[in-house]
């Protein structure tokens, strides 16, 4: 019923932006596949921080 009060794990959060990076670049690889390179290039920094806290 709260669930909006409860706040976020820092896991939680880098798995939250590492969806976001890897949504934009998906959308960007339809344009600018250098762009694209570029995101999921930042995605899998987040997603070694993932598993460094894991």
């Amino acid at each position: 019923m709260f669930g909006f009060l409860k706040k976020k794990t820092p896991l939680e959060k880098l798995n939250e932006k590492y969806q976001k990076l890897m949504e934009e670049s998906f959308k960007l690889s339809k344009t600018d596949r250098k762009a694209a390179d570029a995101k999921v290039a930042e995605a899998e920094l987040i997603l070694k921080e993932i598993d460094a806290l894991s």
